[in-house]
């Protein structure tokens, strides 16, 4: 049965006199530091030296080289996972690694001779700070991947309440259970969506519908994000009462329509190749050969013609929008 932790489950006793350091402090490591201290932690910073170093000491931080970081009890390592195996470190033997993603040690990229737990948070990072200030927290992927002192379950709790991310609760996983999950919905929900948005525009293109309406109705409205909060904070079944009996029907009747199309397979496939650890080859080639691919496919599918196209629709159209004179 899963596991489900709240505040309550929690000591920050479990790491009182402990040294915290926190490596990176990008949108995630700022916002981990910030809420640690604020919950009363001793916190250094860290990282290396650039913006992000002046950043951590104009908020009130002890900012070293990301080698000090090894004398630390507890080390929060907060930079992309294709980084994480160079970093100079040597953690002590009674430390305690917090990793925020499980993708490392799931597939054997980063394996430090000492306690190893994960806190995940569900949530971008400037808004693990938000969410902290705000006193609602956020959802946490939290696990346990070594414990070699007897203690790794009680500090990463600790961690974890510290951060706020034990107030709207946890789901305890193994780290490879979250990395799978996470990266399968990058690699096999998302391209689908991406898929299903482009074959919609391009019907609606076919039945003379302006791009700009199209655009709008998926994105610019916000009808589509406020739709996906109901569904967070109702569920789908109460959710529906705010539809149009028009709305119901035409969603309820149509769905059996794209009951041919084998999705699934795909994913499979796509998920194996995670699971396997072929993708995590992979990116470590694509990391070792300077992210050319990744450079690539960026520029096709969001370079500067996209960017441009997008800023000046939103000067027209939406939040941003500036009337014409």
């Amino acid at each position: 049965m899963t596991v489900i932790l709240h505040d309550t489950d929690a000591d920050l006793s479990a790491l009182d006199g402990r040294t915290v350091a926190v490596v990176g402090y990008g949108n995630q490591g700022r916002s981990w530091a910030l809420n640690l201290r604020d919950s009363g932690l001793d916190v250094t910073v860290a990282v290396r030296a650039d913006d992000t170093r002046a950043q951590a000491e104009a908020d009130g931080f002890e900012a070293h080289d990301v080698e000090a970081a090894s004398s630390a009890e507890v080390i929060c390592i907060l930079v992309p996972d294709d980084v994480i195996p160079q970093l100079p470190l040597e953690p002590r033997p009674d430390a305690l690694v917090i990793l925020a993603s499980g993708y490392t040690v799931a597939f054997d990229r980063f394996h430090p001779d000492c306690d190893i737990g994960m806190v995940a948070p569900r949530m971008l990072g400037p808004e693990v700070r938000r969410c902290y200030e705000e006193g609602v927290g956020f959802i946490t992927a939290f696990g346990v991947h070594r414990d070699q002192t007897g203690h790794a379950r009680a500090r990463t709790l600790a961690v974890a309440k510290a951060i706020g991310g034990l107030r709207q609760g946890a789901i305890e996983m193994t780290p490879r259970q979250e990395a799978i999950l996470d990266l399968s919905v990058e690699q096999a929900l998302s391209p689908a969506l991406r898929r299903v948005s482009e074959s919609f525009m391009e019907v609606m293109l076919e039945h003379g519908i302006p791009l700009e309406a199209i655009i709008t109705e998926l994105v610019l409205s916000g009808e589509v994000e406020r739709t996906y909060r109901l569904l967070r904070e109702e569920g789908y079944a109460a959710q529906m009462d705010h539809h149009s009996p028009t709305s119901q029907y035409g969603q309820l009747s149509r769905t059996g329509r794209y009951d041919h199309l084998d999705v699934a397979s795909t994913m499979r496939d796509i998920v194996s190749a995670i699971d396997d650890g072929r993708f995590a080859d992979e990116w470590d080639a694509e990391r070792d050969a300077g992210y050319a691919k990744l450079r690539e496919l960026k520029e096709a599918a969001a370079g500067p013609a996209v960017r441009d196209y997008e800023q000046e629709l939103r000067t027209q159209l939406g939040e941003g929008a500036v009337p014409r004179a």
